[in-house]
This record gives C-alpha cells, sequence and structure tokens, in this order.
C-alpha cells in the first residue's frame, strides 16, 4: 500500500547570530545552511498494517507524513501510497487516504460538526446514500450521540478530536496518516480512541500510520515501529525484537511485607530500583525461572509482578546509539 524509495527533503535555513550589527550585515549577505529533514529512508507498508512511526522531536515524522500524503514535494526520491504518487495530489488519490493531525482541525469552530460532515460529502462527491451509511457506522464506532449537532466551541479536546476522525473518515479512505492523534487528550480518551483506530482499521482493512509519543498508543496499536532519527532510518521491524535486542531483561517488581537489608537483596541480581517495601530487579531472559523461584524461596513477597522494560528506555538506547 506504501512503497517509499530513499526519499529526502532538504531546507535552506537562514542562521546568523543575534544583535543589531548580525541583523544588518544579513540584509546584504544571507548565510544558508542546508538541514536535512528526511535524508534518504526507504520502506514499505502491506495493505491494512498498524504501523507506528516513532522518533524523537525533530526526527522528520511529520515532514514524512506530509509527503506521503501529498502536502510537500520531496527534495528526491520515489514514493506511492495506493498506487499514486503522493505530490500530483490527483483526485482519486486524495479520496483514498486522510492525514488527522492532533494539533490541527478542520472543523468549523463555530457551526455543529454535522456541518463539516455534510461539507466532506459534498468535497468528495459521496453520494447521499453512502454518507448516510458511513457517519451511522462512525457515530455508532465513536459513541457520537447528540455531540455532532453541538457547536464545536462547546465541545472538549477529547469530543472535537472525535468529530475530528468522523469528518477525516466519511470517505472511507483505504490509508490514515495519524499524527500525533491523542496529544493533550485525558487517559480515558486516549483509550477509546486507541479502541476505536483499532476497530476501524479491523473492521475497514485500512493501513494505519501511526506517530506518537505515548508509547500506550504503539502498544495498544503497532506491531511493527518504523524509528527514525535526525531524518535517517533507525529501526524497522517487530516492536518486541526491538525490546528483545535493546533490553534482553525482565523486570521483578517485588513489594515486600517486610523490611530486608540490602545486602540480603542484592544476592537476587542487579536492584533496578529499591526502597524499604518495594524492589525491581534486572533479570536475564534466561535466568528469569530460577531467579523467580530464588526470590519467592528467599525474601518475604507479598506480591510480585514480572514486566518488560519500558519503552521509554528502549528508544533511549536506540537514540543513543546502543544496540537495537
Amino acid at each position: 500500500m506504501i512503497q517509499v524509495e530513499d526519499l529526502q527533503k532538504l531546507y535552506l535555513v537562514h542562521r546568523r547570530p543575534p544583535g543589531v550589527w548580525p541583523a544588518l550585515k544579513s540584509v546584504l549577505r544571507r548565510p544558508r545552511e542546508t538541514v536535512r529533514a528526511v535524508d534518504g529512508i526507504s520502506f514499505s507498508i502491506a495493505p491494512g498494517e498498524r504501523v507506528g512511526f516513532l522518533g524523537p522531536n525533530g526526527a522528520g515524522k511529520t515532514t514524512t507524513l506530509k509527503m506521503l500524503s501529498g502536502l510537500l514535494h520531496p527534495t528526491a526520491g520515489e514514493a506511492r501510497v495506493a498506487g499514486f504518487i503522493p505530490w500530483r495530489r490527483e483526485a482519486d488519490f486524495l479520496g483514498r487516504i486522510t492525514l488527522v493531525m492532533g494539533q490541527k482541525q478542520q472543523l468549523l469552530w463555530d457551526l455543529p460538526a454535522e456541518e463539516t460532515f455534510e461539507l466532506n460529502r459534498a468535497l468528495y462527491g459521496i453520494p447521499r446514500a453512502e454518507h448516510r451509511a458511513a457517519l451511522a457506522e462512525l457515530v455508532d464506532l465513536l459513541d457520537l450521540g447528540k455531540l455532532k449537532s453541538v457547536p464545536v466551541r462547546q465541545l472538549s479536546l477529547g469530543e472535537r478530536m472525535k468529530c475530528e476522525l468522523c469528518a477525516a473518515l466519511l470517505h472511507r479512505p483505504a490509508v490514515l496518516f495519524l499524527d500525533e492523534p491523542t496529544i493533550g487528550l485525558d487517559v480515558s480518551m486516549q483509550a477509546a480512541l486507541r479502541a476505536f483506530i483499532r476497530a476501524y482499521n479491523e473492521r475497514s482493512g485500512a493501513t494505519v500510520v501511526l506517530t506518537s509519543h505515548y508509547m500506550d498508543d504503539v502498544l495498544a496499536l503497532c506491531r511493527r515501529v518504523i524509528v527514525i532519527d535526525h531524518g535517517k532510518l533507525r529501526y524497522d521491524g517487530g516492536l518486541a525484537e526491538l525490546a528483545r535486542a535493546s533490553r534482553p531483561e525482565k523486570l521483578v517488581a517485588v513489594r515486600l511485607s517486610r523490611r530486608v537489608a540490602p545486602a540480603d537483596l542484592s544476592r537476587y541480581g542487579a536492584i533496578a530500583e529499591g526502597r524499604e517495601d518495594r524492589v525491581v530487579f534486572q533479570v536475564a531472559q534466561e535466568a528469569l525461572r530460577d531467579r523467580v523461584a530464588q526470590i519467592l524461596a528467599g525474601l518475604p513477597v507479598a506480591d510480585m509482578t514480572i514486566e518488560d522494560p519500558p519503552l521509554e528506555d528502549v528508544f533511549r538506547d536506540l537514540f543513543a546509539g546502543k544496540k537495537g
């Protein structure tokens, strides 16, 4: 569904020191430098996949999504989305994709969301019968109810985002580019939107490309991740495989029924975190069974959980140049 080959986007940026004299000199001569926002990345995404497109701030994620949705022309390289070259912006292409950005909106601020829904029906040339069916399905999935008839300015951030998704999906796109769709939302609304995105993908078979700084979004929706940093591809593969390669150990968190001396705790492995009533051990995967048995036999265990290292730590290792 998406094929990218050596995609690049370069910008010429004016740089000057602060102050009056540098400002005056820049009138005659404006020194520029080349910024490689996207630096020769290649990947492919199959129909129906849900893929996390991740990286730190300034990595080039949004720039890539804008090129793949036709908003930007690349400096070099090739891309095809649903069989189309995105930056040609053909009508058939625009009818097969959607781009939802958590910090932008298409809803008409002083009008109910249903007015935007009707406007999009006209823009995309959706037959009224298809529009009614799609709208009814999305209203049910998103639990919009009476929200669609409330002026947008009176809706909460989470309610507006649900209406944004409804407006973006009325034409039943085959490819969803979602750029930080849960940014700024509370925990319950984030969970609701994740459930909707998963349900929509499973019902429609649409391809989903998601960028998010919330690792819970990635864990809930994506088995595969593409990671870029400074415009370069750093990793493309399974999320579980990345975690195992970067942090192969497990975290064994133990809540103690009484205080244990630190010297006695250290016999059970490296301590990642320790308090009077709780300790977290780092345990190699292959030693997990024996180490858990030793901890249960030797410590006053009130409760125990076994966890993978946090994804934030995995990505921190990756961006720091460690294995992965």
